[in-house]
């Protein structure tokens, strides 16, 4: 099995839920105010279908360790340069939100850095070996997550 970032939300998304159940811990985020998370997880499910769209719509492949065929710049792109990282961060800290226990923000944190270490550095090399010059001034003016 190949570990994607599909894999990697997807299990700590189960293990953030999990572990408020087995651990729970400090209850950080009073009523009603963890009903803001229903707010992260809409914009990231929102942010996630934007960004696919415009793969799709470009005919471009979405998986990170396959080489791109068109350099996406507009739509959620022009936001950030890892929308879909930056949607399913948003869904973690959503839940994270909702679930109020401070173990439950560790999740976003551990799946950020696990993306800035195994995939953004691949992806990038990937984007400026086959777009050059263009993917470097993109890189410029957009900034990697917001």
């Amino acid at each position: 099995m190949r570990f994607t970032p599909v894999t990697g939300f997807v299990l700590l998304l189960l293990g953030s839920i999990t572990l408020h159940f087995i651990l729970p811990t400090t209850r950080v985020i009073p009523f009603p105010y963890y009903f803001l998370g229903s707010v992260f997880i809409i914009s990231g499910i929102m942010l996630n279908y934007w960004a696919d769209a415009q793969f799709k719509k470009n005919q471009t492949t979405i998986q990170p360790p396959e080489m791109p065929t068109v350099l996406v710049v507009s739509g959620a792109f022009r936001i950030s340069r890892n929308p879909m990282y930056l949607g399913m961060a948003s869904i973690l800290l959503g839940v994270a939100t909702f679930l109020v226990t401070l173990i439950a923000f560790t999740f976003p944190l551990i799946f950020i850095l696990f993306i800035e270490i195994s995939m953004i550095p691949m992806e990038e090399k990937n984007l400026e070996q086959k777009f050059g010059k263009k993917y470097v001034e993109y890189k410029k003016k957009v900034r990697r997550w917001i």
